[in-house]
């Protein structure tokens, strides 16, 4: 989309352009406030928080009445003007409000200064609709009477001099109908008196405002016809809202406003985009439309020009946007450039952190190659040694290993050892990563990015990998080039790109500051990164001329097609921004350099990322994301497994969750309403994290796992809290070669506990993935109990915080296992600590023997069972119980 696109007539009107050339209608007429101006802010009212800034630093107000203060002042004082004046009716004039504020603050006989300042300021913070200016001046060209209609306490003379714009013309024969002069607004008779003056039918009239009754209803019901023109529809006004509520971070009064700018017009501006962008489609593709308008569209937009700007002020002409994210981020940088007239060119170039941490690797040490292979995700030795160029026969000693998945410190140092510890192989695994970067250089050069003495990337951010890997890739083939990289944030994994002299800048977030913006965004980027990237496979490697590897496109026609509708809705609000900068030139706001604006846009994605909807859940929750790392595994947004646990979460445990857990915590929160509502709560502070504790002492579950040398060692711990439902949840991972058996202190206290289920989902011996669960009376019947006992069918008591159920996972899963995570539902009574609650009864004796014959039958068959019931007689024998 160029922005040519944008200057096309407003959908909203093509009928007015229409009536108008036909000359179907005598009289025009305008609403003036939210529809032939609006204002650079969100709300109307936030005008007066400005205008409080303004006259406290002309000495006109005293210290005390701050920003939020005068708002609520000048708020307040118009309402007890338009009530104090009984049967004169509510209309007032600003005169009158400015008499109500409080004398000995401000003076009357200063009234006219007050009243001059914030007229003055309400000039600068309003700006002409360029949509509806066009119709006003196509009115004018063919002789349509032009009349304005307006609820305000503005005088002639102050609506005057706020119309006075050249996008208007000359309006010297538009006549204004005000509610002040007249005594009634347009819901209660100024419409009658409109018309009665102009001499009109109201069929003869057309009417175009942004009032739902006012502009619409009433003069709609008089036989007046009316176009509703309205700023901010239901869907944008609940997504303000929410910025609203996560404004925290950035200070008590919210939305961010900067004293010159206000909000730069984004809230305007969204709504223009969503305004003009209405059309019918599926839900789906309209909710991925408008986060692409209302979300990505803004924050994107200001990374583009920061961007743009940058490379301008420093004399670069040209920027590399690394593939997949490079096509549409280089289409918004150029943009950005040439609606500020700025000689700079972005090009997509093709790029991965795959292929350039393949070129990078420049040492042939066991820990080096250890380091690179633990950054894969669940692949199995062959895929690994593919990756490396190297065939299975290549590495005999890992003959055997072929299909394990390398999920462990074990394995991963097996695998690095065997590749390092003869020089025949370690050459041969040089030759290939240096073929691998000999072919990426071959690409650079091709695309012309070594053609002049610097590289500066363009991305998202994060981690700055890419940057990272290149430059040392670059550097051991010799090329005295240093990238550098702009992106929209990075964390703190980018301190080794600082370390390593490399210029490394973020927009919103950088080095991991501001820490609440950066954590948010990278915590959950997948859906960001999804909506960037083109539509394509990711970059696997490079062919011997240097032409581009890709992978399959694994996710679906449905997400493409969604994907694609957030992609439009971002070109369509950069093109709404970027017509007001051709428009207005410098005088139009640049969102590069303010820290107002960056805490605006933060604020918006953020939020965004916080507190999704229902609806963006229900549109996100079901993408697929990709490893992108040399794996071929994809994965939901929003697991399926975690679907089936949101009865047991608390808002809390969503923080816990590991990023292969959850990639958007705040999306499967919303999922649930109750769970939805909770984690707004807590992430707009309304709520307490201790809500969902237990008194007195916090829970903790523990789980500890057993090796083949018969030797137990602490995996991990993870909080246990009490969520709305009275239910409980946790997951914990293990990772080790040869795990036997589990054991589970499931509260880490004394308490009741029933257990709904447990589920573990392992990596059994041979590379099989295994999922087993424990949940019906057989199950827990069958189970061992150390220090706790069974109460009978899936109620259990936990003596001390070593109580534990022991798991025998090897068992159950035919076989060791390197790795995996217990997940278990739950729910808990705590008891007393000192241990003064009494002991509830025991299951009867024949129920558990039954049930561990069960077990011993159903993992271990005829056998299995022999041996069981001969150890239970033995322990009788012996007067054991």
């Amino acid at each position: 989309m160029t922005q040519v696109a944008a200057a096309r007539r407003h959908p909203l009107l093509e009928d007015v352009h229409r009536i108008i050339e036909d000359r179907s209608c005598a009289v025009l007429s305008f609403d003036i406030f939210d529809t032939i101006l609006w204002r650079r802010v969100p709300r109307p009212a936030d005008v007066f928080g400005i205008l409080g800034a303004r006259l406290r630093a002309a000495g006109m107000a005293p210290d005390w009445v701050t920003d939020a203060t005068f708002r609520r002042m000048r708020v307040v004082a118009e309402a007890k003007a338009r009530n104090g004046r009984e049967a004169l009716g509510t209309e007032v004039s600003l005169f009158d409000i400015w008499r109500a504020m409080p004398s000995n603050v401000f003076p009357h006989e200063r009234l006219d200064e007050f009243v001059k300042a914030e007229i003055e300021t309400e000039r600068e913070f309003t700006v002409v609709d360029l949509d509806v200016a066009e119709v006003v001046k196509s009115a004018l060209k063919h002789d349509v009477k032009v009349i304005f209609v307006s609820d305000t306490y503005f005088t002639e003379e102050h609506l005057n001099h706020l119309l006075d714009r050249p996008e208007l013309g000359s309006l010297k024969d538009v006549r204004i109908f005000r509610s002040h002069q007249h005594g009634l607004d347009k819901a209660s008779g100024l419409f009658e008196i409109v018309l009665k003056e102009i001499g009109k039918e109201p069929e003869q009239v057309v009417h175009i405002g942004d009032n739902v009754v006012a502009d619409y209803e009433v003069p709609g019901e008089m036989g007046v016809r009316t176009v509703l023109f309205r700023r901010l529809d239901d869907e944008l006004t609940k997504v303000l809202e929410r910025e609203k509520d996560t404004v925290e971070h950035f200070g008590p009064y919210a939305p961010h406003f900067d004293a010159v700018e206000g909000d730069f017009g984004i809230t305007s501006l969204r709504a223009k985009t969503v305004q003009a962008g209405r059309h019918q489609s599926t839900s789906a593709v309209d909710t991925g439309w408008r986060y692409g308008a209302t979300v990505f569209g803004p924050v994107l937009t200001g990374f583009a020009e920061w961007v743009a700007w940058k490379a301008h002020t420093a004399g670069k002409k040209v920027l590399w946007c690394p593939m997949r994210e490079g096509e549409l981020l280089s289409e918004l940088v150029n943009n950005a450039a040439q609606a500020r007239g700025w000689d700079v060119t972005a090009k997509p170039i093709w790029l991965s952190r795959h292929v350039t941490s393949i070129a990078g690797v420049t040492e042939f040490d066991t820990d080096s190659v250890h380091e690179f292979i633990r950054r894969s995700y669940q692949l199995n030795v062959r895929q690994v040694l593919s990756t490396l160029g190297l065939r299975a026969g290549d590495v005999p000693s890992l003959a055997g290993d072929l299909n394990t998945i390398i999920d462990n410190g074990g394995i991963a140092e097996r695998v690095s050892i065997a590749l390092t510890e003869t020089p025949h192989i370690q050459n041969r695994l040089k030759g290939n990563l240096t073929a691998a970067r000999e072919r990426l250089m071959l690409s650079l050069r091709k695309a012309g990015a070594l053609d002049g003495d610097d590289i500066t990337l363009v991305d998202l951010g994060w981690g700055g990998t890419i940057q990272y890997m290149l430059a040392k890739a670059l550097k051991a083939a010799g090329s005295d080039i240093v990238p550098a990289g702009l992106y929209i944030a990075t964390d703190h994994r980018a301190a080794r790109a600082y370390l390593a002299g490399l210029q490394v800048e973020g927009y919103l977030a950088q080095a991991g500051h501001p820490e609440d913006v950066c954590a948010t965004i990278v915590r959950s980027p997948e859906v960001f990164e999804q909506c960037v990237n083109s539509i394509c496979g990711s970059l696997v490697g490079f062919t011997e001329d240097g032409s581009p590897v890709l992978g399959p496109v694994s996710e679906s026609v449905s997400q493409n097609n969604e994907r694609q509708a957030v992609q439009d809705g971002i070109k369509a609000f950069q093109a709404q921004w970027n017509r007001y900068v051709t428009h207005f030139g410098d005088r139009w706001a640049d969102l590069t350099t303010s820290q107002a604006a960056k805490d605006r846009l933060a604020n918006i994605l953020v939020s965004a990322l916080k507190a999704p909807t229902p609806e963006e859940a229900a549109v996100f929750g079901n993408w697929a994301h990709e490893d992108n790392f040399g794996s071929s595994v994809v994965t939901r947004i929003v697991p399926e497994d975690l679907k089936a646990v949101l009865p047991y979460l608390s808002p809390a445990d969503l923080d816990d969750l590991h990023m292969r857990d959850s990639f958007w915590p705040a999306l499967l929160a919303a999922s649930d309403t109750g769970l939805g509502a909770a984690a707004r709560g807590l992430a707009t502070g309304q709520l307490d994290p201790s809500v969902f504790e237990s008194s007195g002492e916090p829970m903790e579950s523990a789980l500890y796992y057993r090796t083949a040398e018969d030797k137990w060692r602490e995996a991990g711990r993870s909080r246990v809290r009490i969520n709305h439902n009275g239910l409980s949840f946790a997951r914990l991972r293990f990772e080790h070669h040869d795990t036997i058996d589990l054991s589970l202190a499931l509260p880490g206290r004394p308490a009741v506990v029933r257990v709904d289920w447990i589920e573990a989902e392992v990596v059994a011996a041979g590379g099989r993935k295994v999922t087993v669960r424990w949940e019906g009376h057989d199950d827990f019947a069958g189970m061992s109990y150390r220090e706790c006992r069974w109460l009978g069918a899936n109620m259990v008591e936990f003596d001390n915080e070593h109580s534990a159920l022991i798991l025998p996972i090897a068992q159950r899963a035919g076989g060791w296992v390197s790795s995996g995570q217990v997940t278990v539902g739950f729910a808990v009574l705590p008891q007393s600590i000192s241990h003064l609650s009494p002991h509830l009864p025991t299951a009867k004796k024949l129920a558990r023997v039954s049930g561990r014959l069960k077990q011993e039958y159903r993992t271990r068959g005829p056998a299995g069972l022999a041996a069981s019931a001969a150890r239970i007689a033995i322990r009788k024998l012996g007067g054991n119980t």
